[in-house]
């Protein structure tokens, strides 16, 4: 037989047990909620949140091959449609020239004046190849002494055109020596013709800084 103490002790235990499983159901139900909010915007709780529009990737993949327009030749001006051979035997086109500027130097092995502006061509010419070749055209004498001359004067290696027929000579109406022809890289003839070797300096200086 249980005492009268027994029945209320019972009934309380009933009642705290009843109690923990209603704290236990309401936390549940709270872990629940939690993980519908993190499920609807994709990152759980305490992750980082991810804001503003997702990047967009543009161009090309990393390392893949880009196409580069080839470049158009440029258009060779009438002053530079001659072709011609050089005193070494090779073949000459001036259409090579194309689209930057060039000196043309017309002289004769015999000509004083243009022994003494030679060593200015000499000096300069290697600097100024690639940006404003200067070719020599020589003319008025025999082959062996233009051969001569440019191993005197250590213009080896500038091109020397071999004109002994004067048909270059003829073509630019040259009548003296020594004469320059500039071409600017227009096509355009600048000066036409003599220079010292100060005024020659300068004026191939200016057409490389052009």
């Amino acid at each position: 037989m249980r005492t009268r103490m027994e029945i209320p002790m019972r009934m309380g235990m009933a009642r705290a047990a009843a109690g923990h499983l209603r704290l236990a159901l309401t936390a549940g139900a709270l872990v629940v909620a939690l993980l519908g909010v993190a499920a609807c915007t994709g990152t759980a709780p305490g992750g980082p949140t991810a804001t503003g529009p997702a990047p967009t990737v543009t161009g090309a993949p990393t390392g893949a091959a880009t196409s580069v327009p080839p470049t158009a030749p440029a258009q060779v001006p009438d002053v530079l449609r001659f072709t011609g051979t050089t005193l070494t035997g090779a073949a000459f086109d001036a259409a090579q020239f194309a689209g930057k500027p060039v000196v043309l130097w017309f002289w004769a092995p015999w000509c004083a004046t243009c022994a003494s502006q030679a060593w200015t061509v000499a000096e300069i010419a290697p600097k100024y190849r690639d940006t404003v070749p200067i070719v020599g055209v020589a003319g008025l004498g025999e082959q062996r002494a233009m051969k001569e001359f440019v191993t005197e004067f250590d213009l080896a290696g500038t091109i020397q055109v071999d004109d002994r027929k004067g048909v270059l000579w003829k073509r630019f109406k040259v009548t003296e020596q020594s004469i320059f022809v500039i071409v600017d890289r227009t096509g355009k003839v600048v000066h036409q013709g003599f220079l010292d070797g100060e005024a020659l300096s300068a004026r191939v200086a200016a057409l490389a800084g052009a």
